[in-house]
């Protein structure tokens, strides 16, 4: 629970991360870019990768909430900014991380009423529905720009790729496009919510039927905890997924408090003492705690555990409105969980929007 003292050190925070949000929304990643040049699945023009992927998709959500918070007209104008210039430039091939920028222009289309925002989401929504490489048993295969991912489900794919397909189900009135994404999240449940833990594994393929490293990664868990409330608030599910994935999330929330650092903080291998600590993961944990009790799919007791993780994180938000201690994109972990404890520190657009949404629903209060 927060008090007024702390409440106005988190509105003070909150504006200091939308201040830095733009210039880091618009950041080159060099790395992804020079991979690119070789390894462009689709062959199409990189420039319409440059800013449209999913760290640029996590980041804009944090600000269409901002907006849906507030009503405040400086952060629609940010959204509709950056859709139009990118509209200019067109949107690159479709794959999971490529679908992501798309679940807040679909709330940005619905809300504003335009169709110049809503027909590209009706078309990437069909093209995710009719031709979206499927593994076994119809998952949505992990293909991002640079990589096919043969056979393979990752738990990043319910955030980027399945939250839009919903939207836009219920946006258009689409049956078929909700039953489909209530099929995704039990698909992927299935293979990668271990039963002993209640965690996440990061990926599975039916390439050989393992869970690759077996690693409990943190951002990849995070992505789980936001995205079965959000779904759930999102559309309406059938009774039995709905009861099926609250308890997937709750039995996640149990094994997080377990897990949790004497910090308040979660470690980018949540299992893992040795691994360091990790902004977005935290952020995205703290944020997916509260918004399941809000919206009363778990028991008001969590939100203790989610506010443990504030003044840490607001700790990690300096001065300058950056946020500190975010690891960079993580492909997968295909031998060893070491690998997890390398990936280099940056900041990054998801990092600002994790926070602003965890320091947006502490708010909720």
């Amino acid at each position: 629970m927060t008090n007024t003292s702390q409440k106005t050190i988190i509105e003070k925070k909150l504006a200091k991360l939308v201040e830095a949000f733009t210039p880091i929304l618009y950041e080159d990643d060099e790395i992804f870019l020079e991979g690119m040049k070789d390894r462009n699945l689709a062959g199409d023009d990189i420039r319409r990768y440059q800013h449209w992927e999913w760290t640029q998709g996590v980041g804009l959500y944090g600000l269409w909430k901002r907006f849906a918070q507030t009503g405040e007209q400086k952060y629609m104008d940010i959204l509709t900014r950056f859709f139009d210039a990118q509209m200019e430039i067109g949107f690159p091939a479709l794959n999971v991380n490529t679908a992501a920028p798309f679940l807040t222009m679909s709330y940005v289309g619905e809300h504003l009423q335009a169709e110049k925002y809503l027909v590209p989401c009706r078309e990437a929504a069909a093209w995710i529905m009719e031709k979206f490489p499927r593994t076994k048993e119809g998952g949505f295969q992990h293909m991002t720009s640079d990589t096919l991912n043969d056979q393979e489900l990752w738990d990043d794919t319910l955030f980027m790729t399945v939250l839009f397909l919903a939207n836009m189900g219920r946006i258009e009135g689409k049956r078929e496009y909700i039953q489909e994404a209530q099929k995704q999240f039990l698909l992927h449940a299935k293979y990668l919510a271990d039963p002993a833990t209640g965690l996440w594994y990061h990926g599975w393929t039916f390439n050989g039927n393992h869970n690759f490293a077996a690693a409990f990664w943190g951002r990849g868990n995070c992505w789980v905890t936001i995205a079965i409330p959000e779904f759930l608030q999102m559309v309406e599910v059938d009774a039995p997924v709905r009861d099926q994935l609250t308890q997937i999330l709750l039995a996640q929330v149990r094994a997080l408090a377990n897990y949790q650092d004497e910090s308040g903080m979660w470690h980018t291998l949540i299992d893992d003492p040795t691994s360091y600590v990790e902004s977005s993961a935290t952020c995205g944990f703290g944020y997916g705690i509260l918004k399941a009790v809000h919206t009363g799919l778990i028991d008001p007791s969590w939100e203790a555990v989610a506010f443990k993780a504030l003044d840490p994180m607001l700790n990690h938000i300096g001065d300058d409105g950056v946020v500190n201690q975010v690891s960079y994109g993580t492909p997968m972990g295909r031998e060893s969980k070491d690998f997890y404890k390398n990936i280099e520190l940056r900041q990054m657009p998801y990092g600002q929007a994790l926070a602003m949404l965890f320091l947006a629903e502490c708010l909720h209060h």
